[in-house]
């Protein structure tokens, strides 16, 4: 089962704060449709509730991290995490 996500930028003239931060996109609205598999769409509802930010801002958000996270590997840099303040930290392996 999928689920159906409307993604809307918003232009940087028409930056919202939201909860203390200050949401906005570098042009004008673009529509997409997206079709989500149910655990992209489960893991998009944790982030909303987590953060306090909308689906849209959730998902831009995303594919900012995601670009800038594929720049950086391409570039032949490398990208940290650490799961836990007792763990090790770990290259993180992009699939792309």
């Amino acid at each position: 089962m999928s689920s159906t996500t409307t993604v809307m930028e918003r232009d940087a003239d028409e930056s919202v704060t939201r909860g203390g931060r200050r949401h906005g996109g570098s042009g004008p609205l673009e529509r997409i449709t997206v079709n989500l598999i149910a655990r992209a769409s489960r893991a998009l509802q944790a982030v909303s509730e987590r953060t306090g930010d909308s689906k849209t801002d959730s998902i831009n958000r995303a594919i900012q991290v995601y670009s800038y996270l594929t720049e950086l590997d391409a570039a032949g840099g490398g990208i940290y995490v650490r799961e836990s303040a007792n763990s090790e930290i770990q290259r993180l392996k992009l699939f792309v």
